[in-house]
């Protein structure tokens, strides 16, 4: 039985409907459009699946730091069905192109394929499972596409002899579920009270890949290197990430990195347990711990925690908004404090500032210590930038870069560096939509890449992230590095700087544009409400640095009729 979200995602009509105007999307697109292989609706039978509340009786209410369910519950992977953000995203979406809303549902609310809910693009006919987001259930019972012999169960071949196609590549959610809930995990030691096997995919980076590779399969590369969308209601001509249109690229970002080549050593930043070396998504991002995964297990060693913490905090605070004051809530605020505490953590670690001083001007280095762009995933609004503040003698502010109004919830980003993507329209596009060309909020419809200005993780090249569709643009970076320096001029007068970095991915600018965009239903307004509520996606700090400086003679060190300039050079 459907039912809304409680607090922030009730069941909408849409306002057009309830005024009798049908609106189509400006782009046609059919079920067809957006057809991929891998587990289909009607795979799965109903009931093979089971409730995450069936997972906590073994793997909850023992341990809450560390143990499997609630930390997983109070992760924006548990949470991802009750996302007021998606949703607000979801209508957009389904504005501008019809039926991609199917599309995005796989990735979110991936049981929305084995209830066959997501056959409704809306997201207005999920159910209460489909609600449980990347579920315990549904991960445990993915099948690795790319089938090992000697090493990978033998159950698995079955399950990949049946389906009409087995995906070639982890991205687009394209998930091999097994169809009769048979649970798999990392352990070859376990024994659990039902039955479940060992598979290695889980220790595997391409199991993240599988949803964290994000390409519009609507829109794809052609032979000169642009974008133009698909003939309509044809299945996607290649279903390689790397022939469409970006969305997302954390997985593929990762591939190319040092990271998937062997490891860094990062010295304990990331991993718990695993040691200094870290390699893969798991090991960051499930940092093992001493602990037990079941109440009636073993205690381990090298338990990897499901926190799934990445830049998740804003998102988080939007969904404790919404459970503020909801007398049954679906989801206890607690667990979703403490993951967002663990998003704050990962944010803190994600990057280090080192600014040092240099001819008359203070270069702010910013240093990637992630295995992936920074930022990195959805690109929509996600952005890190620098902060500086210069004082005299007396510690009087007498200069100010990247400042910050709360009140008004606006960055002044003329005068500091922004790393983000941002995408657009080119003419083609805007002549099929009637919306301009250029940088647009038009996710779905987009065709090209903007700006790309984020920090490269270890071991970049530009060639391969180009051929990647990951490519910088509006910026300069050289093989190998992972750092990025942005030059203040020194105002007369300075004796020291404050320097910080700070993330922010529900900017003003954006959530305004989800709201006054969405015309069908209330999801816009209802973000919005949420983001007030919230602290108006207020930037988090990632790191801050006191550095003392010797003030310039001049204020214009550069000569540039500017007081801030930036390079990606190396000193």
């Amino acid at each position: 039985m459907s039912r809304p979200v409680r607090g922030f995602r009730p069941l909408l009509v849409p306002l057009a409907l309830a005024a009798g105007v049908a609106l189509a999307a400006l782009v046609p697109m059919t079920q067809e459009d957006f057809r991929l292989s891998g587990t289909q609706m009607g795979d799965v039978p109903a009931g093979a699946m089971l409730p995450a509340s069936d997972c906590a009786n073994c793997h909850g209410g023992f341990a809450p730091a560390t143990e499997p369910w609630s930390t997983w519950a109070g992760s924006l992977m548990g949470l991802a069905g009750r996302d007021p953000l998606f949703f607000a995203q979801l209508t957009t979406a389904n504005q501008d192109v019809d039926n991609v809303g199917t599309f995005c549902l796989r990735c979110h609310v991936p049981l929305s394929y084995v209830s066959g809910s997501a056959a409704d693009p809306s997201g207005n006919s999920l159910t209460d499972l489909d609600l449980e987001g990347v579920s315990c259930h549904f991960c445990h019972s993915l099948v690795d596409p790319a089938y090992v012999p000697g090493s990978s169960p033998p159950e698995d071949e079955a399950v990949l002899d049946a389906l009409d196609a087995v995906p070639a590549h982890a991205a687009n959610a394209m998930f091999v579920l097994d169809p009769s809930g048979l649970r798999r995990g990392p352990y070859a030691d376990a024994v659990p009270l039902h039955d479940a096997i060992y598979s290695p995919f889980f220790a595997q980076a391409a199991l993240c890949g599988t949803c964290h590779d994000v390409g519009n399969v609507a829109v794809s590369r052609q032979p000169d290197g642009t974008y133009r969308y698909n003939a309509t209601d044809e299945a996607v001509p290649d279903e390689d990430p790397w022939t469409q249109f970006p969305l997302e690229r954390t997985f593929t970002e990762w591939r190319l990195s040092a990271f998937a080549a062997g490891g860094v050593d990062l010295g304990g930043r990331f991993g718990g347990n695993r040691g200094a070396v870290v390699s893969n998504c798991q090991d960051c991002h499930m940092p093992t711990a001493s602990a037990k995964g079941c109440l009636y297990g073993p205690q381990r060693d090298d338990l990897a925690v499901h926190e799934f913490a990445g830049a998740a905090a804003p998102s988080l605070d939007l969904v404790l908004a919404a459970l503020d004051g909801d007398p049954d809530p679906p989801v206890d605020s607690a667990l979703v404090a403490a993951g967002r505490d663990r998003a704050v953590s990962m944010l803190e670690r994600a990057a280090t500032l080192a600014p040092f001083e240099r001819e008359g001007g203070l270069v702010v280095r910013v240093v990637n210590q992630t295995g992936h762009k920074l930022p990195t995933g959805h690109i929509e609004g996600r952005r890190v930038f620098v902060s500086v503040r210069f004082y005299d003698a007396a510690d009087d502010l007498i200069a100010e870069h990247g400042h910050y109004d709360p009140v008004e919830a606006e960055l002044d980003e003329g005068s500091t560096t922004v790393f983000e993507m941002k995408v657009g329209l080119s003419e083609d596009a805007a002549d099929a939509t009637g919306l301009p060309a250029g940088v647009t909020h038009h996710m779905a419809l987009a065709d090209t890449i903007e700006l790309d200005n984020r920090i490269p993780p270890r071991g970049f090249a530009n060639a391969p992230f180009e051929a990647a569709g990951a490519p910088v643009v509006g910026a300069a970076y050289a093989d190998g590095q992972y750092w990025h320096d942005s030059v203040f001029a020194l105002p007369p007068g300075a004796a020291r700087a404050e320097v910080g970095l700070h993330y922010q991915s529900l900017p003003r600018h954006y959530v305004e544009a989800l709201r006054d965009g969405n015309v069908t239903d209330t999801r816009g307004d209802e973000l919005h409400a949420l983001w007030t509520a919230s602290g108006r996606g207020a930037p988090i700090a990632m790191a801050q640095v006191e550095i003392p400086v010797r003030g310039a003679l001049f204020a214009d060190a550069f000569e540039s009729g500017s007081t801030h300039a930036w390079s990606s050079a190396l000193p």
